[in-house]
């Protein structure tokens, strides 16, 4: 009998397939394995990189460590400031091919200027440096070219300034952190980082074309004048929001130099001046309010200087008895001294902390200097302070007080934030509304009989008050150095706008016919910028109305023109 015998060749050939199909699996579950490490480590690393190493640019404003930040814009929502993705430059020394002479030339080429020196400097440091914060394309195509692996080109958050120089002293600036250091970008640093309303931008009450408008033309007078600087603001006098305000010399906040730090100042909310003769028609309306003066008619002896405590107070030209209106249209320190003599210390030192001419000026911004407040307030500070001399304040300061003194008598703190429906402060009364009335009509004779001829913008129905006032230096005042101010408000018959333009140090010549006083240099800024913002704000030329002036004018005797 036979046996059959099976033999195991087919299963032991299936056990071996699939035992390398086992083992193949295995290993690449371990490959598999050993990738995700692999990345797993990479990703770990650059996120280290991204977060603590020093040489990814952290100490030199990487923008891994930029905060986001929200737009700035006008109050017709045109952009003043962004945060844009921008190019950078650094070198890498330790990565460098090329010889290190060689690399600064070509730097020099692209960038010419930035000295040679600095670029070998560092070329030859041992860490990560930037060559150029905020490269064009351009610049970074160049460089680029040059084909060494030692240079490299992050992207990071650049603050930009779209409209370069306009409104500069109120944005301010940023550091390489992404802080602001001056202006709004300072004041409002919270609010444009904040998480929760950075997606908002930010609407200030500024006006791009009227903001345009006021730097031009007082650009043109500063520069005209051979002036060493000007300041200039526009206040709505019923909110007290800011239109324009701008201090020259200015500076591009795109590109900081070291140069333009003295420009940095902010002339309108920071810098001191003794305003001289835009303080009479504050003096007299609180006369007028106090029942000091009671009668328009009635007259103060001008016609010799007066002595006071050994010393003379003294007008510019010859003088004579003057009444109220020819007080203020002839600009007579004299007698605005007489009625604030009548008016007395206590009365006249309280107007001026009503207008808070004893604290920095009430806005937003950080840059606000703390006023020059006389130590004592004897009877020849009240004399002297009624025309503007022994007090120093800023031109904002002066703007409030000027809408304070044209709106009904309310003063209301100055913003930059667009009110848009929300109902401005309620303000606190300084004048009665009676004497705001009175002296709406003041200032508009001032401006069609007396020093303000200049401002006269037609139809627009300006009103306002020159002040020419020699700058205070070691052992007196300076007649060679004045400071040219016009306050002014417009249309009088319903104010609605405050415009001050201030001249510093003018020089007469041809262009102010050899005269140096503001009625020649800063009145016909305050007209230029009426007819051209005017229109802009709402307000046009109309001939057919103005303020009632007509039962002063015949208290007007015309001889002549004086400030």
């Amino acid at each position: 009998m036979n046996t059959l015998v099976v033999r195991p060749t087919r299963v032991r050939t299936a056990g071996v397939r699939q035992q390398i199909l086992l083992t193949a699996q295995q290993r690449l579950m371990m490959l598999m394995l050993l990738f995700m490490a692999a990345f797993f480590l990479i990703s770990v690393r650059l996120l280290y990189f991204a977060l603590f190493d020093t040489s990814s640019g952290h100490g030199n404003g990487s923008a891994a460590f930029i905060p986001a930040r929200a737009d700035i814009v006008d109050r017709n929502g045109v952009p003043l400031a962004r945060t844009i993705d921008g190019y950078s430059i650094r070198v890498v020394p330790s990565k460098l091919l090329n010889n290190r002479q060689y690399l600064a030339d070509e730097l020099v080429k692209i960038f010419p200027d930035t000295p040679r020196e600095e670029f070998v400097a560092k070329l030859s440091g041992s860490k990560p440096t930037y060559i150029r914060r905020r490269a064009l394309p351009d610049q970074v195509a160049a460089v680029n070219a040059i084909g060494d692996v030692g240079f490299d080109f992050p992207r990071e958050k650049e603050r930009l300034y779209p409209q370069l120089t306009l409104a500069a002293h109120v944005l301010g600036f940023t550091d390489a952190e992404g802080h602001g250091v001056t202006g709004v970008e300072a004041a409002f640093d919270k609010r444009l980082i904040d998480k929760a309303t950075r997606g908002e931008p930010l609407t200030l009450s500024i006006d791009a074309r009227v903001q345009g408008v006021l730097e031009s033309e007082l650009y043109n007078a500063v520069t005209n004048l051979e002036a060493i600087g000007g300041a200039g603001v526009i206040l709505d006098v019923h909110t007290g929001e800011v239109l324009a305000m701008t201090s020259l010399p200015t500076y591009n906040p795109n590109k900081l130099v070291a140069a333009d730090a003295p420009a940095r100042r902010n002339a309108v909310t920071y810098n001191l001046y003794e305003l001289g003769s835009t303080f009479k028609p504050l003096s007299i309306g609180a006369a007028i309010d106090d029942g000091v003066v009671t009668s328009m008619a009635r007259r103060y002896d001008a016609s010799q200087p007066l002595a006071i405590a050994g010393f003379r107070i003294r007008d510019s030209h010859p003088g004579r008895w003057y009444n109220v209106p020819e007080t203020l249209i002839q600009s007579s320190n004299i007698a605005t001294a007489r009625i604030a003599d009548e008016l007395g210390r206590e009365k006249m030192e309280k107007l001026f902390r009503s207008l808070e001419f004893n604290k920095r000026p009430e806005i937003e911004l950080k840059e606000r200097a703390f006023p020059l407040w006389p130590k004592e307030w004897g009877r020849l500070s009240t004399m002297t302070t009624a025309y503007g001399h022994g007090i120093a304040v800023t031109p904002l300061h002066l703007a409030s007080a000027y809408a304070a003194l044209v709106n009904g008598g309310l003063w209301r703190p100055a913003t930059l934030e667009k009110l848009g429906d929300k109902a401005p402060p309620p303000g606190r009364r300084v004048f009665k509304a009676s004497t705001s009335a009175r002296m709406r009509q003041l200032l508009r004779l001032i401006v069609t009989d007396g020093t303000g001829k200049q401002a006269d913008a037609p139809g627009f129905r300006v009103g306002g008050k020159t002040g020419s006032a020699e700058k205070p230096g070691v052992g007196g005042y300076r007649r060679s150095s004045v400071v040219a101010t016009f306050a002014a408000a417009f249309p009088m018959d319903n104010p609605r706008y405050v415009v001050v333009a201030m001249v510093d140090e003018p020089k007469g010549n041809a262009y102010s016919s050899g005269q140096r006083t503001a009625g020649w240099t800063a009145a016909p800024v305050v007209k230029k910028v009426v007819m051209r913002a005017g229109p802009m704000l709402g307000v046009y030329p109309d001939e057919s109305r103005d303020v009632d002036v007509s039962e002063l004018i015949p208290l007007v005797r015309r001889d002549g023109e004086n400030e």
